[in-house]
């Protein structure tokens, strides 16, 4: 997929919305446990209700790897019922893969060829040839790791060089690596003060941003700073909306978080016409 088909999609459906499947085996409702693949289960449920919703899914691959060989399965399945069925939805596989350059290309193919994501996150801290493998697939997207919305972004990101931020440096250095058609950025929503830095540095670019609902970002103050003239934004909610209940209608559950989140956004796009 390109941006163009994500750009009309957001403004037919008057959403940015993107639901981050992070299926946790432990936080499911127990009868889905019966099933051959509960996992599946669950994903499939979520995406027949929310889909009219929301413009893309996130799938963080960390709760399907860590289930073995049953987890990359379920993985599968789940991307290919959304390739088959919602095909015009965005995919991200949040993979945050980042390493030298022959071993980049063997994950760019996982995601990119085999399990056919329109995108994948990447961590660009090694620099370049961590980044470009992904970059030579056609209609695909590579989201690189620019501020993270945890605690530990302290650590390393936010802090000071003899320039600039360390995560400002990173991102001047990689805007040559592609540009605003094949790459974006993560830009968490718990941190709205550097979004507005961010926007004046690459103004074009999509972002990808984290941490509305659970981990407390407001989404009206993101997007005073954050959106562009195409809109430029995918703002991603996860436990807030796929796990607003635990009994049999979860799925009914979700959709009513899943609208919630798409009618606030809609009055925000209205606004800016």
């Amino acid at each position: 997929m390109n941006l163009s088909n994500l750009i009309l999609e957001i403004k037919n459906k008057d959403s940015f919305l993107c639901i981050g499947l992070d299926t946790d085996i432990n936080k499911i409702p127990k009868f889905l446990l019966k099933e051959e693949d509960p996992i599946f289960s669950f994903n499939k449920s979520i995406i027949n209700k929310t889909n009219p919703y929301c413009v893309a899914y996130k799938i963080n691959t960390a709760f399907y790897e860590s289930l073995g060989t049953k987890g990359w399965v379920s993985m599968k399945r789940t991307i290919d019922y959304i390739n088959k069925n919602f095909p015009e939805i965005f995919t991200i596989a949040d993979a945050k893969r980042g390493d030298i350059g022959n071993t980049s290309k063997m994950y760019a193919q996982t995601f990119f060829g085999n399990m056919n994501f329109d995108s994948v996150t990447i961590n660009p801290y090694m620099g370049s040839d961590s980044v470009k493998p992904f970059l030579e697939f056609k209609n695909k997207i590579s989201i690189l790791l620019g501020l993270t919305s945890n605690i530990g972004a302290l650590d390393i990101q936010l802090k000071k060089t003899n320039k600039d931020y360390v995560f400002i440096e990173m991102i001047k250095s990689s805007m040559i690596w592609g540009n605003e058609d094949n790459m974006m950025y993560v830009v968490g929503a718990t941190k709205p003060q550097y979004i507005e830095k961010i926007r004046k540095l690459i103004p074009n670019h999509f972002l990808l941003i984290p941490g509305v609902g659970t981990q407390g970002g407001d989404l009206n103050e993101i997007c005073k700073y954050a959106l562009n003239d195409n809109i430029g934004i995918l703002v991603n909610s996860s436990r807030s909306i796929i796990y607003a209940s635990n009994d049999e209608n979860f799925a009914d559950e979700a959709v009513i978080e899943a609208i919630n989140l798409q009618e606030k956004m809609k009055i925000i796009l209205a606004q800016e016409k």
